[in-house]
């Protein structure tokens, strides 16, 4: 496994409930990460072209495209393939973890998200110490 250390300073978080997008703002934003936001994969692709994030939260449960297929669609694009992509969802099951991690997520947390555990994970991303599915 190859370390390539990568800053991460801003995060986007993709996700439907404006409750949950408050949650995981508050949450980043208070460790010291700037944080921006998307309602859906339309809405997360428009804010990727203009802040252009470190890193990516996806929600899996959303409107139109939903969570797999937007980080399927990030990680298989040139221009996006080097957001890491953490899958931050109520989906539990280990098969949805695994098909999360075979869209291209680098990895998977459940909710409701224990903050240590998303900065721990985020960390390790920047570390490089994940690797690259």
């Amino acid at each position: 496994m190859t370390t390539l250390a990568k800053t991460i300073k801003k995060v986007l978080v993709v996700d439907d409930s404006e409750t949950e997008r408050e949650s995981l703002r508050g949450m980043l934003s208070s460790r010291g990460y700037e944080v921006v936001t998307a309602k859906d994969a339309q809405d997360a692709f428009a804010q990727m072209e203009r802040t252009r994030p470190d890193l990516v939260l996806m929600d899996v449960v959303m409107p139109g495209q939903n969570g797999f297929q937007a980080t399927r669609a990030i990680a298989r694009s040139e221009q996006y393939s080097d957001i890491p992509v953490i899958m931050c969802t109520s989906k539990s099951q280990e098969t949805d973890r695994v098909w999360g991690m075979r869209q291209g997520a680098r990895d998977y947390v459940t909710k409701p998200v224990n903050a240590d555990e998303l900065i721990s994970k985020i960390q390790a991303i920047a570390a490089g110490d994940v690797a690259k599915p």
